[in-house]
């Protein structure tokens, strides 16, 4: 089947899912929910972090979800969406880490994020995830 030059009104929908996939993949503690939504060689980069391969995001995720990130949420809105023919997307949230109860994310914790997306076999995946701190330190 031949993907589409022009995204349609379920691309843009698709493509707008995926924050809120991430954020109750995140809440559960669910690594390979979380990896699921990466392409094979998908690529994961957060501040100190490079991960490159599905099986590797959700080795890391594990790890990080049983220790450094546990009991922590994410949140993430968006704040730009752009289609680059009808295969790719770039998706840009403004988000952060919440802890414990937290309802706010804290300045030290916010984050702008940049997710690039492919659509293969009619499924739009994660080909690179990458945050940094919104604030300058």
């Amino acid at each position: 089947m031949t993907e589409s030059t022009t995204p349609g009104v379920a691309d843009h929908a698709a493509v707008a899912t995926i924050p809120g996939r991430v954020v109750q993949f995140w809440a559960a503690g669910d690594a390979a929910g979380f990896a699921g939504l990466f392409t094979d060689e998908g690529t994961l980069i957060l501040p100190g972090v490079f991960v490159q391969g599905r099986a590797a995001i959700e080795a890391f995720l594990a790890e990080a979800f049983a220790g450094a990130y546990k009991g922590t949420r994410v949140t993430g809105d968006p704040i730009g969406l752009r289609f680059f023919g009808g295969t790719v997307a770039m998706l840009q949230t403004d988000g952060g880490f919440l802890m414990g109860e937290e309802e706010t994310v804290q300045d030290a914790y916010a984050v702008r994020a940049s997710w690039l997306l492919v659509k293969q076999d009619g499924a739009w995946k994660l080909a690179a995830y990458q945050n940094s701190p919104k604030f300058a330190a």
